[in-house]
């Protein structure tokens, strides 16, 4: 667990180090990328959180998605459960701040979507193994929830966070690609 807790640490570290300039045009470069993936390509539904710094910017990215009339689902947390229940947003006026500073969708005003609809999920961490494993926030809602997920994965990194190895349990599950300022990584080619 400490390996975990301070590998955490030294990645918020190096991010909170992170020039906001340089923050825009890493989180531009990784978007431009996720673009012309085939993954978002032929997704028409995508599962995407809504990013707090120093998180990449996912405001661009679901702003696009919007323009080329993709189906953005966001996540909101159900902390009794563990689970995840991604929700449709159309504005950005359907979402309400949570627990952490966190903008989820507000349930009133959005409707559930399955994960059986959901063709791509871009999957959050902290950092980020070339085998595709990562490190998350600690609460392994991604993890149960990508268990049974037939769907394409994707998660989106500063170079920062790339790192050798991340601790990794039975119960962990990688993503098929890693996107990254300077490239993209692609799990088991």
């Amino acid at each position: 667990m400490d390996a975990k807790k301070n590998l955490r640490k030294s990645i918020m570290e190096k991010l909170s180090e992170l020039k906001r300039p340089e923050y825009e045009n890493q989180s531009y470069q990784i978007a431009q990328q996720l673009f012309q993936s085939k993954e978002w390509l032929s997704a028409n539904t995508v599962a995407i959180t809504v990013s707090k710094p120093p998180e990449v910017d996912t405001f661009q990215i679901i702003r696009k998605g919007w323009e080329q009339d993709k189906r953005i689902v966001v996540p909101k947390c159900e902390p009794e459960a563990r689970g995840l229940d991604f929700r449709e947003v159309k504005r950005f006026s359907q979402l309400e701040t949570v627990f952490y500073g966190l903008l989820e969708p507000i349930v009133a005003e959005t409707a559930s979507v399955g994960r059986e609809e959901i063709d791509l999920v871009v999957v959050p961490g902290l950092a980020f193994s070339s085998s595709g494993y990562r490190l998350g926030f600690g609460g392994g809602y991604y993890d149960r929830f990508l268990y049974n997920y037939q769907g394409m994965t994707v998660s989106l990194a500063f170079t920062e966070q790339l790192v050798a190895e991340v601790p990794v349990e039975n119960h962990d599950i990688p993503v098929q690609k890693i996107i990254h300022s300077k490239g993209v990584l692609t799990i088991g080619d």
